[in-house]
């Protein structure tokens, strides 16, 4: 049986720098009836267990550090007993929620194997130092966490964030995907390469 990509919406919170919002975040699971990987199994643990099943977890993939995609990640690691992967760039993210470790680091270029297809790390700071999207070309997909939403980079007007980095990552990491690649992201609906690529000038021009 061929990967397939399934989301699961959760709801919690996102707190840095003092302030702390209401969000929905998207989970998403690649894989078929026998193996997945999650990526940002986000605020609610007991959900992301259900939605995975009997399935066996071969790994999970956060996209970056921020609490909203992390918080959860240890419980849902317990509860999956699969590892979990981060970008050594956000550890100080990470050391802000939780006490022990991540199991594993993500470097660019790294290559996850699921369900006989392959999920490419692709380093995209700016969101954050370590901010990481993972491209799936057999699923004409990449999971862009909070790097690339529709209508622009995520947010770049907090702590350890920085604007110009995050257009340099879309522009040369991300816009170079074919057009039809579909973008996952962290929050809200998805988009395309090609829908979004027409608006980089105008992200630049309003400098967020």
């Amino acid at each position: 049986m061929s990967a397939r990509i399934e989301n699961l919406v959760t709801h919690g919170t996102f707190s840095l720098d003092g302030g702390t919002w209401d969000l929905d975040n998207n989970v998403w699971i690649v894989g078929d009836d026998s193996e997945v990987i999650v990526i940002d199994p986000a605020h609610d643990a007991t959900a992301v267990a259900a939605a995975v099943g009997d399935r066996r977890t071969l790994a999970i993939l956060l996209t970056h550090g921020h609490d909203d995609h992390i918080s959860a990640a240890r419980d849902a690691a317990a509860r999956l007993n699969a590892p979990v992967y981060i970008n050594p760039a956000d550890r100080m993210l990470w050391d802000a929620v939780h006490d022990t470790a991540p199991d594993a680091e993500i470097a660019d270029g790294d290559a996850f194997e699921v369900a006989g297809t392959t999920l490419t790390a692709v380093h995209t700071p700016g969101h954050s130092p370590g901010s990481t999207c993972f491209v799936a070309p057999a699923l004409g997909a990449v999971f862009s966490g909070d790097t690339l939403f529709q209508g622009g980079p995520g947010a770049t007007g907090r702590s350890y964030s920085d604007f110009p980095t995050i257009i340099a990552s879309i522009t040369d990491r991300l816009l170079t995907l074919p057009a039809e690649t579909v973008v996952h992201t962290g929050h809200g609906p998805t988009t395309t390469i090609g829908e979004e690529a027409p608006h980089r000038q105008e992200w630049i021009d309003r400098g967020h």
